[in-house]
Protein backbone atom coordinates (compact mmCIF):
# COMPACT_ATOMS: atom_id res chain seq x y z
CA UNK A 1 0.00 0.00 0.00
CA UNK A 2 1.55 3.28 -1.24
CA UNK A 3 2.05 6.29 1.61
CA UNK A 4 -0.42 8.75 1.56
CA UNK A 5 0.60 12.55 0.96
CA UNK A 6 -0.21 15.11 2.26
CA UNK A 7 -1.06 16.24 5.94
CA UNK A 8 -4.74 16.46 5.50
CA UNK A 9 -4.78 12.56 4.54
CA UNK A 10 -3.67 11.54 7.75
CA UNK A 11 -7.22 13.48 8.95
CA UNK A 12 -8.85 11.25 6.38
CA UNK A 13 -7.07 8.19 7.68
CA UNK A 14 -8.51 9.02 10.99
CA UNK A 15 -11.97 9.48 9.59
CA UNK A 16 -11.99 6.58 7.52
CA UNK A 17 -10.94 4.60 10.82
CA UNK A 18 -13.43 5.89 13.07
CA UNK A 19 -15.96 4.84 10.02
CA UNK A 20 -14.65 1.31 9.82
CA UNK A 21 -14.90 1.02 13.67
CA UNK A 22 -18.72 2.14 13.58
CA UNK A 23 -19.88 -0.23 11.13
CA UNK A 24 -19.57 -4.13 10.57
CA UNK A 25 -21.05 -6.60 8.55
CA UNK A 26 -24.29 -7.42 10.75
CA UNK A 27 -24.81 -3.24 11.12
CA UNK A 28 -27.94 -2.09 9.79
CA UNK A 29 -28.08 0.50 6.90
CA UNK A 30 -27.92 4.10 9.02
CA UNK A 31 -25.05 5.45 7.38
CA UNK A 32 -22.94 6.10 4.09
CA UNK A 33 -19.60 7.84 3.63
CA UNK A 34 -19.15 9.79 0.71
CA UNK A 35 -15.46 11.11 -0.61
CA UNK A 36 -15.79 14.18 -3.17
CA UNK A 37 -12.80 16.06 -4.70
CA UNK A 38 -14.79 19.15 -4.57
CA UNK A 39 -15.41 19.17 -1.03
CA UNK A 40 -12.78 22.41 -0.17
CA UNK A 41 -14.84 24.57 -2.15
CA UNK A 42 -17.94 25.87 0.93
CA UNK A 43 -20.25 26.54 -1.97
CA UNK A 44 -20.04 22.94 -3.19
CA UNK A 45 -20.16 21.98 0.42
CA UNK A 46 -23.42 23.52 1.18
CA UNK A 47 -24.83 22.52 -1.94
CA UNK A 48 -24.15 18.91 -1.48
CA UNK A 49 -25.36 18.60 2.45
CA UNK A 50 -28.71 19.96 1.06
CA UNK A 51 -28.99 17.30 -1.88
CA UNK A 52 -27.57 14.68 1.32
CA UNK A 53 -30.66 15.77 3.52
CA UNK A 54 -32.84 15.44 0.55
CA UNK A 55 -31.72 12.03 -0.03
CA UNK A 56 -31.99 11.10 3.91
CA UNK A 57 -35.67 12.15 3.92
CA UNK A 58 -36.50 10.25 1.22
CA UNK A 59 -34.28 7.36 2.32
CA UNK A 60 -33.63 7.16 6.04
CA UNK A 61 -30.19 6.81 5.37
CA UNK A 62 -27.76 9.48 6.96
CA UNK A 63 -24.64 9.93 4.54
CA UNK A 64 -21.59 11.33 6.25
CA UNK A 65 -19.02 13.49 4.22
CA UNK A 66 -15.35 12.67 4.50
CA UNK A 67 -12.87 15.41 3.38
CA UNK A 68 -10.63 14.94 0.46
CA UNK A 69 -6.98 16.53 0.07
CA UNK A 70 -6.32 19.35 -1.80
CA UNK A 71 -4.57 18.66 -5.20
CA UNK A 72 -6.00 15.99 -7.64
CA UNK A 73 -2.88 14.26 -7.58
CA UNK A 74 -2.79 13.79 -3.57
CA UNK A 75 -6.82 13.14 -3.96
CA UNK A 76 -6.17 10.19 -7.10
CA UNK A 77 -3.54 9.14 -4.45
CA UNK A 78 -5.63 8.89 -1.68
CA UNK A 79 -8.52 7.33 -3.71
CA UNK A 80 -6.17 4.50 -4.80
CA UNK A 81 -4.55 4.03 -1.27
CA UNK A 82 -8.11 3.61 0.24
CA UNK A 83 -9.52 1.04 -2.76
CA UNK A 84 -6.63 -0.50 -3.34
CA UNK A 85 -6.16 -1.21 0.44
CA UNK A 86 -9.57 -2.95 1.03
CA UNK A 87 -10.91 0.63 3.06
CA UNK A 88 -14.99 -0.47 4.00
CA UNK A 89 -15.32 3.36 4.06
CA UNK A 90 -16.08 5.17 1.57
CA UNK A 91 -19.01 3.64 -0.02
CA UNK A 92 -18.90 6.38 -2.55
CA UNK A 93 -16.63 8.37 -4.49
CA UNK A 94 -16.53 10.97 -6.24
CA UNK A 95 -14.83 9.93 -9.55
CA UNK A 96 -12.83 12.73 -11.67
CA UNK A 97 -13.58 12.22 -15.53
CA UNK A 98 -9.70 10.77 -16.24
CA UNK A 99 -9.66 8.34 -13.12
CA UNK A 100 -12.16 5.31 -14.16
CA UNK A 101 -9.61 3.45 -15.90
CA UNK A 102 -7.16 4.26 -12.62
CA UNK A 103 -9.75 2.83 -10.00
CA UNK A 104 -12.08 0.72 -12.38
CA UNK A 105 -10.86 -2.86 -10.72
CA UNK A 106 -11.94 -1.86 -7.58
CA UNK A 107 -15.34 -0.35 -7.90
CA UNK A 108 -18.41 -1.94 -8.61
CA UNK A 109 -19.95 -2.08 -12.32
CA UNK A 110 -23.68 0.36 -11.28
CA UNK A 111 -25.87 -1.25 -14.07
CA UNK A 112 -26.30 -4.23 -11.56
CA UNK A 113 -28.30 -1.28 -9.49
CA UNK A 114 -29.46 1.31 -11.95
CA UNK A 115 -32.50 1.17 -14.44
CA UNK A 116 -30.60 1.32 -18.16
CA UNK A 117 -33.46 3.95 -19.34
CA UNK A 118 -31.59 6.33 -16.40
CA UNK A 119 -27.71 5.32 -18.10
CA UNK A 120 -28.72 5.90 -21.25
CA UNK A 121 -30.67 9.27 -20.02
CA UNK A 122 -26.86 10.52 -20.15
CA UNK A 123 -24.48 11.72 -23.16
CA UNK A 124 -23.48 8.49 -24.27
CA UNK A 125 -19.84 9.64 -25.07
CA UNK A 126 -19.85 9.96 -20.89
CA UNK A 127 -21.45 6.60 -20.36
CA UNK A 128 -18.82 5.52 -22.77
CA UNK A 129 -16.23 7.36 -20.70
CA UNK A 130 -17.23 5.79 -17.46
CA UNK A 131 -17.33 2.36 -18.84
CA UNK A 132 -13.97 -0.45 -18.37
CA UNK A 133 -13.73 -3.32 -19.69
CA UNK A 134 -17.92 -3.62 -20.59
CA UNK A 135 -18.71 -2.53 -16.46
CA UNK A 136 -19.89 0.74 -15.88
CA UNK A 137 -17.73 2.31 -12.77
CA UNK A 138 -19.32 5.77 -12.67
CA UNK A 139 -22.31 7.26 -12.95
CA UNK A 140 -21.69 10.91 -14.42
CA UNK A 141 -23.34 13.99 -12.66
CA UNK A 142 -22.21 16.97 -14.55
CA UNK A 143 -20.28 18.40 -17.63
CA UNK A 144 -17.30 20.37 -18.13
CA UNK A 145 -15.19 21.48 -21.27
CA UNK A 146 -12.36 24.12 -21.97
CA UNK A 147 -14.03 27.10 -23.34
CA UNK A 148 -12.57 30.58 -24.06
CA UNK A 149 -13.87 33.24 -22.18
CA UNK A 150 -13.47 36.83 -23.67
CA UNK A 151 -14.63 40.31 -23.11
CA UNK A 152 -17.62 41.30 -25.24
CA UNK A 153 -16.98 44.95 -24.26
CA UNK A 154 -12.96 45.20 -25.65
CA UNK A 155 -13.81 43.32 -28.77
CA UNK A 156 -16.52 45.77 -29.46
CA UNK A 157 -14.18 48.70 -28.94
CA UNK A 158 -11.28 47.89 -31.11
CA UNK A 159 -13.51 47.33 -34.02
CA UNK A 160 -13.94 43.25 -33.66
CA UNK A 161 -17.64 41.53 -34.58
CA UNK A 162 -16.84 38.08 -32.83
CA UNK A 163 -14.25 35.99 -31.54
CA UNK A 164 -11.08 34.42 -32.99
CA UNK A 165 -11.59 31.59 -34.40
CA UNK A 166 -8.26 30.51 -35.00
CA UNK A 167 -5.53 31.05 -32.73
CA UNK A 168 -3.55 33.09 -35.21
CA UNK A 169 -6.66 35.86 -34.74
CA UNK A 170 -6.37 35.18 -31.21
CA UNK A 171 -2.91 36.53 -31.44
CA UNK A 172 -3.63 39.61 -33.61
CA UNK A 173 -6.27 40.41 -31.53
CA UNK A 174 -5.46 40.25 -27.98
CA UNK A 175 -1.99 41.82 -28.79
CA UNK A 176 -3.88 44.83 -30.33
CA UNK A 177 -6.23 45.03 -27.35
CA UNK A 178 -3.64 44.91 -25.11
CA UNK A 179 -1.35 47.78 -26.69
CA UNK A 180 -4.34 49.69 -26.52
CA UNK A 181 -5.32 49.74 -23.06
CA UNK A 182 -1.80 49.83 -22.32
CA UNK A 183 -1.89 53.06 -23.98
CA UNK A 184 -4.95 54.21 -22.20
CA UNK A 185 -3.47 54.00 -18.67
CA UNK A 186 -4.05 50.27 -18.20
CA UNK A 187 0.06 49.15 -17.89
CA UNK A 188 -0.48 45.69 -16.64
CA UNK A 189 -2.94 44.79 -19.22
CA UNK A 190 -2.79 41.54 -21.11
CA UNK A 191 -4.10 40.00 -23.95
CA UNK A 192 -4.22 36.22 -23.01
CA UNK A 193 -3.99 34.23 -19.67
CA UNK A 194 -3.99 30.64 -19.36
CA UNK A 195 -2.72 28.39 -16.88
CA UNK A 196 0.59 27.28 -17.42
CA UNK A 197 1.71 26.28 -14.45
CA UNK A 198 3.17 22.21 -14.39
CA UNK A 199 0.28 20.74 -13.48
CA UNK A 200 -3.03 18.41 -15.11
CA UNK A 201 -4.33 21.77 -16.28
CA UNK A 202 -1.00 22.71 -18.54
CA UNK A 203 -2.25 19.04 -19.84
CA UNK A 204 -5.66 20.29 -20.64
CA UNK A 205 -4.39 23.53 -22.13
CA UNK A 206 -1.80 21.95 -24.45
CA UNK A 207 -3.67 19.18 -25.39
CA UNK A 208 -6.39 21.52 -27.04
CA UNK A 209 -3.35 23.46 -28.72
CA UNK A 210 -2.09 20.16 -30.16
CA UNK A 211 -5.26 18.33 -31.11
CA UNK A 212 -6.56 21.50 -32.43
CA UNK A 213 -3.43 21.75 -35.24
CA UNK A 214 -3.57 17.98 -36.26
CA UNK A 215 -1.07 16.53 -33.40
CA UNK A 216 -2.91 13.67 -31.89
CA UNK A 217 -3.91 13.50 -28.86
CA UNK A 218 -0.48 11.62 -26.93
CA UNK A 219 -1.60 7.87 -27.40
CA UNK A 220 -3.62 6.40 -29.71
CA UNK A 221 -6.50 4.21 -28.54
CA UNK A 222 -4.18 1.46 -28.28
CA UNK A 223 -1.47 3.15 -25.95
CA UNK A 224 0.85 3.46 -28.78
CA UNK A 225 3.11 7.04 -28.32
CA UNK A 226 1.98 9.77 -30.94
CA UNK A 227 2.86 12.63 -29.97
CA UNK A 228 6.00 13.32 -31.49
CA UNK A 229 5.40 15.31 -34.95
CA UNK A 230 5.44 18.24 -36.67
CA UNK A 231 1.62 19.59 -35.81
CA UNK A 232 2.42 18.97 -32.00
CA UNK A 233 5.82 20.90 -31.97
CA UNK A 234 4.25 23.47 -33.81
CA UNK A 235 1.23 24.25 -31.55
CA UNK A 236 3.76 24.13 -28.58
CA UNK A 237 6.17 26.65 -30.44
CA UNK A 238 3.38 29.08 -30.40
CA UNK A 239 2.14 28.83 -27.17
CA UNK A 240 5.97 29.62 -26.19
CA UNK A 241 5.97 32.88 -28.32
CA UNK A 242 2.86 33.87 -26.18
CA UNK A 243 5.10 33.97 -22.86
CA UNK A 244 5.79 37.47 -22.34
CA UNK A 245 4.29 39.06 -25.13
CA UNK A 246 0.31 38.33 -24.91
CA UNK A 247 0.58 36.80 -21.72
CA UNK A 248 2.32 37.50 -18.62
CA UNK A 249 6.07 36.32 -18.14
CA UNK A 250 4.36 34.84 -14.70
CA UNK A 251 1.99 32.49 -16.64
CA UNK A 252 4.39 29.74 -16.42
CA UNK A 253 3.57 29.72 -13.01
CA UNK A 254 -0.03 30.09 -13.06
CA UNK A 255 -2.11 27.70 -12.27
CA UNK A 256 -6.22 28.16 -12.41
CA UNK A 257 -6.95 30.78 -9.75
CA UNK A 258 -4.05 32.65 -11.02
CA UNK A 259 -5.66 32.81 -14.48
CA UNK A 260 -9.42 33.56 -12.82
CA UNK A 261 -7.73 35.86 -10.52
CA UNK A 262 -6.46 38.16 -12.93
CA UNK A 263 -9.72 37.68 -15.49
CA UNK A 264 -11.87 39.02 -13.01
CA UNK A 265 -10.02 41.76 -12.27
CA UNK A 266 -10.45 42.83 -15.70
CA UNK A 267 -6.63 42.47 -16.42
CA UNK A 268 -7.12 40.61 -19.39
CA UNK A 269 -8.76 40.48 -22.79
CA UNK A 270 -9.07 36.43 -23.12
CA UNK A 271 -9.13 33.30 -20.19
CA UNK A 272 -9.15 29.86 -21.19
CA UNK A 273 -11.05 28.27 -18.40
CA UNK A 274 -13.55 25.51 -17.78
CA UNK A 275 -17.56 26.51 -18.50
CA UNK A 276 -18.02 26.38 -15.03
CA UNK A 277 -16.16 29.31 -14.53
CA UNK A 278 -19.11 31.01 -15.99
CA UNK A 279 -21.17 31.53 -12.73
CA UNK A 280 -17.70 32.93 -10.54
CA UNK A 281 -17.67 35.90 -13.41
CA UNK A 282 -21.21 36.29 -12.80
CA UNK A 283 -21.24 36.85 -9.33
CA UNK A 284 -21.73 40.62 -8.14
CA UNK A 285 -18.41 41.27 -7.00
CA UNK A 286 -16.87 40.49 -10.42
CA UNK A 287 -16.01 43.71 -12.11
CA UNK A 288 -16.27 42.27 -15.55
CA UNK A 289 -19.72 40.64 -14.46
CA UNK A 290 -21.87 41.82 -17.64
CA UNK A 291 -18.98 42.51 -20.18
CA UNK A 292 -17.79 39.08 -21.11
CA UNK A 293 -18.92 35.80 -22.88
CA UNK A 294 -17.80 32.20 -23.53
CA UNK A 295 -17.33 30.72 -27.22
CA UNK A 296 -15.80 27.60 -28.36
CA UNK A 297 -11.93 27.72 -27.95
CA UNK A 298 -10.18 28.97 -31.32
CA UNK A 299 -8.19 26.32 -33.47
CA UNK A 300 -6.39 25.64 -36.58
CA UNK A 301 -6.96 22.66 -38.38
CA UNK A 302 -9.96 21.59 -36.42
CA UNK A 303 -11.00 22.78 -32.53
CA UNK A 304 -10.42 21.28 -29.45
CA UNK A 305 -12.12 21.81 -25.78
CA UNK A 306 -10.63 19.22 -23.31
CA UNK A 307 -13.45 16.95 -21.46
CA UNK A 308 -13.88 17.56 -17.71
CA UNK A 309 -16.34 16.85 -15.60
CA UNK A 310 -17.31 14.61 -12.90
CA UNK A 311 -19.39 11.83 -11.58
CA UNK A 312 -19.83 9.00 -8.28
CA UNK A 313 -18.61 4.98 -8.10
CA UNK A 314 -19.03 2.33 -5.62
CA UNK A 315 -16.48 1.14 -3.87
CA UNK A 316 -16.89 -2.87 -4.31
CA UNK A 317 -15.79 -3.26 -0.62
CA UNK A 318 -18.72 -1.56 0.46
CA UNK A 319 -20.94 -3.47 3.24
CA UNK A 320 -23.66 -1.66 1.59
CA UNK A 321 -23.46 -1.76 -2.04
CA UNK A 322 -27.01 -1.37 -2.98
CA UNK A 323 -27.68 1.99 -0.54
CA UNK A 324 -24.70 3.56 -2.47
CA UNK A 325 -25.70 2.89 -5.33
CA UNK A 326 -28.90 4.66 -4.36
CA UNK A 327 -27.12 7.28 -3.32
CA UNK A 328 -25.31 7.15 -6.16
CA UNK A 329 -28.49 7.30 -8.60
CA UNK A 330 -30.00 10.36 -6.24
CA UNK A 331 -27.16 12.72 -6.96
CA UNK A 332 -26.86 12.09 -10.72
CA UNK A 333 -30.36 11.87 -11.49
CA UNK A 334 -32.62 13.75 -13.84
CA UNK A 335 -34.43 15.43 -10.52
CA UNK A 336 -31.08 16.79 -9.05
CA UNK A 337 -29.40 17.67 -12.15
CA UNK A 338 -32.63 20.19 -12.50
CA UNK A 339 -32.04 21.71 -9.22
CA UNK A 340 -28.00 22.42 -9.79
CA UNK A 341 -29.02 23.94 -13.50
CA UNK A 342 -31.14 26.37 -11.56
CA UNK A 343 -28.55 27.65 -9.18
CA UNK A 344 -25.07 26.50 -10.60
CA UNK A 345 -23.29 26.97 -13.83
CA UNK A 346 -22.89 23.16 -13.87
CA UNK A 347 -23.89 22.40 -16.82
CA UNK A 348 -25.86 18.98 -17.18
CA UNK A 349 -24.82 15.02 -18.32
CA UNK A 350 -28.52 14.64 -19.29
CA UNK A 351 -29.18 15.40 -22.77
CA UNK A 352 -32.59 16.24 -22.86
CA UNK A 353 -32.03 18.84 -20.19
CA UNK A 354 -30.59 21.08 -22.90
CA UNK A 355 -33.69 20.97 -24.65
CA UNK A 356 -35.43 22.90 -21.80
CA UNK A 357 -36.68 26.61 -22.36
CA UNK A 358 -36.42 27.14 -18.50
CA UNK A 359 -32.90 26.24 -17.92
CA UNK A 360 -32.03 27.46 -21.31
CA UNK A 361 -32.96 31.48 -20.26
CA UNK A 362 -31.19 31.41 -17.04
CA UNK A 363 -28.39 29.76 -18.12
CA UNK A 364 -27.74 30.80 -22.06
CA UNK A 365 -24.02 29.41 -21.88
CA UNK A 366 -25.17 26.36 -22.08
CA UNK A 367 -26.17 25.89 -25.75
CA UNK A 368 -22.28 27.09 -26.01
CA UNK A 369 -21.04 24.38 -23.81
CA UNK A 370 -23.54 22.13 -25.69
CA UNK A 371 -22.04 23.10 -29.57
CA UNK A 372 -18.61 22.85 -28.07
CA UNK A 373 -19.52 19.05 -26.75
CA UNK A 374 -20.87 18.08 -30.09
CA UNK A 375 -18.61 19.55 -32.28
CA UNK A 376 -14.85 19.85 -30.65
CA UNK A 377 -14.70 17.56 -27.99
CA UNK A 378 -11.28 15.89 -27.25
CA UNK A 379 -10.09 13.20 -23.87
CA UNK A 380 -7.19 12.93 -22.30
CA UNK A 381 -6.06 9.40 -22.99
CA UNK A 382 -6.66 8.04 -20.07
CA UNK A 383 -8.31 4.97 -20.91
CA UNK A 384 -5.47 4.25 -23.24
CA UNK A 385 -2.61 4.87 -20.20
CA UNK A 386 -4.91 3.37 -17.68
CA UNK A 387 -3.55 2.89 -14.41
CA UNK A 388 -0.01 5.26 -15.34
CA UNK A 389 -1.63 8.08 -17.18
CA UNK A 390 -0.86 10.73 -14.10
CA UNK A 391 2.89 9.52 -14.83
CA UNK A 392 2.09 9.66 -18.94
CA UNK A 393 -0.12 13.06 -18.09
CA UNK A 394 3.07 14.50 -15.46
CA UNK A 395 5.79 13.73 -18.55
CA UNK A 396 3.30 15.56 -20.86
CA UNK A 397 3.14 18.75 -18.68
CA UNK A 398 6.62 18.23 -17.66
CA UNK A 399 7.88 18.29 -21.43
CA UNK A 400 5.28 21.21 -22.38
CA UNK A 401 7.06 23.38 -19.56
CA UNK A 402 10.64 22.73 -20.69
CA UNK A 403 9.40 24.49 -23.71
CA UNK A 404 7.68 27.50 -22.70
CA UNK A 405 10.49 28.13 -19.56
CA UNK A 406 12.72 28.04 -22.75
CA UNK A 407 14.68 25.40 -20.95
CA UNK A 408 14.36 23.41 -24.54
CA UNK A 409 13.03 23.44 -28.27
CA UNK A 410 9.71 22.00 -28.70
CA UNK A 411 11.36 19.35 -31.25
CA UNK A 412 14.14 18.43 -28.14
CA UNK A 413 11.43 18.10 -25.79
CA UNK A 414 8.94 16.07 -27.98
CA UNK A 415 11.95 14.02 -28.57
CA UNK A 416 12.85 13.15 -24.96
CA UNK A 417 8.85 13.09 -24.02
CA UNK A 418 8.81 10.16 -26.80
CA UNK A 419 11.50 7.98 -25.37
CA UNK A 420 10.07 8.40 -22.10
CA UNK A 421 6.90 7.49 -22.91
CA UNK A 422 7.92 4.36 -24.66
CA UNK A 423 9.88 3.00 -22.07
CA UNK A 424 7.26 3.83 -19.73
CA UNK A 425 4.40 2.41 -22.05
CA UNK A 426 6.62 -0.16 -23.38
CA UNK A 427 5.22 0.45 -26.27
CA UNK A 428 6.57 1.69 -29.86
CA UNK A 429 5.56 5.28 -30.99
CA UNK A 430 3.53 6.01 -34.48
CA UNK A 431 2.24 9.03 -36.30
CA UNK A 432 -0.09 11.50 -34.91
CA UNK A 433 -3.69 9.48 -34.12
CA UNK A 434 -5.45 8.22 -37.34
CA UNK A 435 -8.65 8.42 -35.86
CA UNK A 436 -7.71 12.77 -35.55
CA UNK A 437 -6.56 13.18 -38.85
CA UNK A 438 -9.53 12.18 -40.65
CA UNK A 439 -11.43 14.36 -38.55
CA UNK A 440 -9.45 17.06 -38.91
CA UNK A 441 -9.26 16.74 -42.84
CA UNK A 442 -12.96 16.29 -43.12
CA UNK A 443 -13.41 19.89 -41.15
Amino acid sequence: MRRFAGAGVCLLLFFVMQACHQTGPSAPVKTLTLIDQAWSSREYQHRLNEELARFTQQTGIRVEFLPAPETAPEQLATFRNLLEGGARVPDVYGIDVIWPGILADNLLDLRAYIPEQEIQAHFPELIANNTVNGRLVALPANLNEGMLFYRRDLLRKYGYRAPPKTWEELEVIARRIQSGERANGTKDFWGFVWEGAPSEALTCNALEWQVSEGGGTILDDNGRVTVNNPQSTRAWDRAARWVGSISPPGVVEYKEWDAGNMWQAGKAAFLRSWASEYIADRAPTCLIRDRFDIAPLPGGAGRAATLGGSGFGVSKYSLHPREAAMLVRFLCSREEQVRRCRNTADAPSISQLYDEPEFLASNPQFLRVLEVFRKGIVTRPSRAAGKVYPDVSRAYWEALHSVLTRKKSAKQAADDLQDELERMLKTPAVGANAEFDKTAAQR
